[in-house]
């Protein structure tokens, strides 16, 4: 994923929190927020209460890859943040897959 796909500053991660609309499923917990671009940005926090650091940066490639299949069926112009619970350290790709669409469903921000 491109580097101007992402969100790297925690004032941008602040902005999401404190403007942002929260919706939640039973994996993850999603923080949308309208911005003034042209194309979406997205950030991923995994907290250290999912495990050490190996299992955290395995869960960050597998939802910045799903982010990444699904760039072209997101709306423009959001700052997406995904934070992802404890059970998600247990799931497939494919399970994780289901629920991140899941989520961008509630929230609306899926073309189909």
């Amino acid at each position: 994923m491109e580097k101007k796909h992402r969100i790297r500053r925690s004032t941008e991660f602040k902005k999401a929190y404190s403007r942002g609309k929260n919706y939640w499923n039973r994996n993850f917990t999603l923080y949308v927020k309208k911005n003034d671009l042209n194309y979406t940005r997205f950030g991923i926090v995994v907290t250290k209460k999912l495990g050490k650091a190996v299992v955290r940066n395995k869960i960050k490639r597998r939802v910045r890859e799903i982010n990444k299949e699904l760039l072209s069926y997101i709306h423009e112009g959001y700052d997406i943040v995904l934070i992802p619970k404890k059970n998600t350290v247990d799931l497939s790709f494919e399970e994780l897959k289901k629920s991140v669409e899941h989520i961008y469903n509630l929230a609306g921000i899926l073309k189909r």
